[in-house]
């Protein structure tokens, strides 16, 4: 990836100052709730949800295993079809690929769909850095983008954002980036509506260049698919006379068949909807209809390294549906921008630091963003297991380790500030490898149990500043086995 947002804390520290702000955990609180009660009854309607939670699970791993006879296939489909492929290994690659491909058409606007894997290159800012101007037309990043903002939700990228901060918005920057605000406007969600699709129509009525990411990808016809709600992604899909997609390697799918499978748990996950208002799918270039010049640039940037981890690599399955941030208690109370990234809440936390690597602060710490409570894991509906993947981090974290790193076999040392946690876990190790010194410590613990504090000093006080330490048992397991089944360590 092209780096965290510059200048973010590590994520305890940013969380912090987030959760002290009351009007956001209110704007989350309420968003996040509204969505998790819809997606539980669009799913509930569906007798074979587990079935399809399944298929969709083996569709990507089995992708993922052969995902270079894939990519070849899509290759050859696309070119067949009339578009041209690129191969971007990194941000700044398909920057450059992006940025020479809008300048050969003489243009200097580009009109945007939602894109995450371009937020993740920082392609709008490399774009600007040449003199292009990139201009979102999803009404959530047209929010963040007039509020000189970042996004802090997959789905919702202005779900920190309240009507009254949006009418604001609106009246005070629209101006400057074309058509104002309407006077007199107010925070009805129809009238703003109203004024993004006013200030909008003019930009996709003149734009020559259209760039987009892609939901999926169909290796058999080399055919990309888009799905939203708004009609915006169309436009731009559309309307120009060339098209640039940025789509992660990982969002290919075989065949059309598998496909069937994700239009059905994607919109049901994401929107609570029985399936998308706009569902777009395009092959190619067609005579008279529709952009005349196709480019497709496929992005690694470091998901092949992420392919190299055998329990990390599902976090590849993700279909950025963001059902998982929309039940997390931690992104409920701190918020995406807390997270650094593009990827916020729990897949950000483990998708991040295997794209990024863990060498920076803030990504040695998203792995630890989490309460390992689960509730991810089970509304996932390609069955990412996140909590086993964040101790699998925390891990590689404390411990270090091999990994790779563009393409080649490194050792990880240990992060910084985890002297204590490796000499805690070395100490159970050699305790849990010698019984009867593990026998003797917990009959003394028992028999001072007295005296124990219900929190703990020093370098422990940050774990039980926010919980109290569980009361020893007066006995240990191993004494009362003994005394009320007569039984023997050895019995066991």
């Amino acid at each position: 990836m092209s780096g965290t947002y510059l200048g973010m804390p590590a994520f305890p520290e940013a969380a912090r100052e987030a959760v002290a702000n009351t009007t956001l955990r209110g704007n989350l609180r309420h968003a996040t709730h509204t969505i998790r009660a819809k997606r539980a009854k669009a799913v509930s309607e569906m007798s074979d949800w587990a079935e399809l939670r399944e298929a969709g699970k083996r569709i990507k791993d089995h992708t993922l295993r052969h995902l270079d006879r894939y990519l070849m296939r899509l290759e050859e489909s696309v070119t067949a079809a009339g578009g041209v492929v690129h191969w971007a290994a990194d941000a700044d690659e398909a920057n450059e690929i992006v940025t020479q491909l809008v300048k050969m058409t003489g243009e200097s606007e580009v009109v945007k769909v939602k894109s995450m894997a371009t937020q993740e290159i920082g392609l709008n800012e490399a774009l600007e850095a040449e003199g292009i101007h990139a201009y979102e037309t999803d009404l959530a990043e047209l929010i963040v983008q007039l509020g000189k903002d970042r996004p802090s939700h997959i789905l919702v990228p202005a779900i920190h954002r309240n009507r009254g901060e949006i009418r604001d918005i609106f009246r005070s920057e629209m101006r400057e980036w074309g058509r104002p605000a309407p006077e007199g406007l107010t925070d009805t969600p129809a009238e703003l509506a109203e004024a993004a699709r006013l200030h909008l129509r003019e930009k996709f009525l003149r734009a020559k260049v259209g760039i987009s990411g892609a939901n999926f990808m169909v290796a058999e016809t080399g055919t990309l698919v888009v799905v939203e709600s708004e009609g915006n992604g169309r436009m731009c899909l559309t309307l120009p006379e060339t098209l640039i997609s940025v789509v992660g390697i990982e969002k290919i799918v075989p065949t059309w068949q598998d496909l069937e499978v994700f239009l059905q748990t994607l919109p049901r996950s994401s929107t609570a909807e029985r399936m998308n208002p706009y569902t777009s799918t395009w092959t190619g270039t067609t005579d008279e209809d529709g952009p005349q010049n196709f480019h497709l640039v496929l992005l690694d940037n470091g998901r092949t390294d992420t392919l190299a981890d055998e329990v990390g690599r599902q976090a590849l399955r993700c279909i950025r549906c963001s059902a998982c941030l929309n039940v997390c208690p931690v992104y409920e109370r701190a918020g995406g921008h807390a997270y650094g990234s593009v990827y916020p809440g729990p897949i950000g936390a483990i998708l991040s630091p295997q794209l990024r690597g863990t060498g920076s602060e803030i990504d040695a710490s998203l792995p630890y963003a989490s309460s390992l409570c689960g509730a991810c894991y089970e509304v996932c509906p390609v069955a990412i297991d996140i909590p086993e993947v964040l101790v699998h981090l925390r891990e590689r974290v404390v411990q270090g380790g091999e990994v790779t790193r563009a393409g080649n076999k490194v050792v990880l040392r240990p992060a910084k500030g985890h002297a204590a946690e490796r000499a805690a876990m070395r100490a159970a190790r050699w305790a849990f490898l010698h019984p009867g010194a593990l026998r003797t410590g917990q009959r003394a613990a028992s028999r001072t149990r007295r005296f124990h504090p219900r929190t703990l000093p020093g370098p422990g006080r940050a774990w039980s500043g926010t919980r109290e330490l569980p009361p020893v048992p007066a006995e240990p397991f191993r004494d009362w086995w003994q005394r009320t089944r007569g039984g023997k360590d050895g019995d066991r």
